[in-house]
């Protein structure tokens, strides 16, 4: 039974028809065919109603949504419900500040994988460890969504179609994830390309080539001091998680996420475990 934010009661009505709004491609099922759009419908579906979400994706398939714009932080749209004026839905996060942003190119800079993979235009998985480690999530935990119409439930239907018809936009183009939290396409591929390759690494080992003739005097002297040659501990370290980026990745998802990413996290705290 239905209240106004008041505590009114009042009663459903059918939805005006559109003719022209955006309606997300999924008929059926799932919604969000990326990583990125299932990680992000994952997030709606820990934090709203299930009812809703319900009654929201049957919106979303309709085309009841009018548009949408994204900008750092906010989202807002226009829904058209039962009566004639369309409601006004705005979802809000936080979005990171520019030391922030600074922070997370730099880290993203020094690897190469994530480097050149944001820079061919795509969203590596990993790339969701990556802001973690940094204290920033890129998929936000909380959500604060708001409308003009009367329903009191958060999100309300209406807010519900706006958030699916964004998942599947975020399918379209990965990085409006990354502009939703404050730093724009252009501004973050821009920075990447000014950010300095990583020097390779230099083998201590390593001697110039010369001509035997010139060395014939000390042919058989050490080319380094015998001081250098004792064992060392490697600076190099073995992520636990190697044999999962080597394999192709199994077609099995938990809850919509991966296995992959599930495992992952499992043979960090196996390792962790054995330390």
């Amino acid at each position: 039974m239905p209240f106004d934010r008041s505590g009114t009661f009042f009663e459903t009505t059918k939805a005006i028809e559109v003719d022209g709004g955006i309606a997300v491609r999924a008929k059926r099922g799932n919604i969000g065919a990326q990583w990125w759009s299932r990680r992000f419908v994952d997030v709606l579906e820990q934090v709203c109603d299930p009812g809703r979400l319900t009654r929201g994706r049957a919106y979303a398939r309709k085309g009841q949504v009018l548009g949408f714009s994204l900008s750092p932080g906010r989202v807002t749209a226009q829904v058209q419900g039962s009566r004639p004026e369309p409601y006004a839905v705005t979802i809000v996060i936080d979005a990171f500040d520019e030391a922030q942003w600074t922070s997370l190119t730099e880290a993203l800079g020094a690897r190469a994988l994530y480097r050149a993979a944001l820079l061919a235009g795509e969203m590596p998985q990993e790339i969701v460890e990556l802001f973690d480690e940094q204290g920033l999530p890129l998929f936000p935990g909380s959500l604060d969504i708001r409308c003009t119409c009367p329903d009191w439930g958060v999100p309300c239907k209406h807010g519900s179609a706006v958030l699916y018809v964004l998942a599947e936009a975020f399918d379209d183009d990965p990085f409006l994830v990354l502009a939703w939290r404050g730093r724009a396409r252009e501004a973050l591929l821009d920075a990447l390309r000014g950010t300095p390759e990583p020097l390779p690494e230099v083998d201590p080992l390593a001697v110039d080539e010369s001509p035997l003739e010139s060395r014939l005097a000390d042919y058989y002297s050490p080319g380094i001091s015998l001081s250098r040659l004792r064992e060392r501990p490697s600076r190099v370290t073995t992520p636990p998680e190697l044999l999962l980026r080597a394999l192709d990745a199994p077609p099995v998802k938990v809850r919509h996420i991966p296995l992959t990413d599930l495992l992952r996290s499992a043979y960090r705290d196996l390792a962790d475990h054995e330390e």
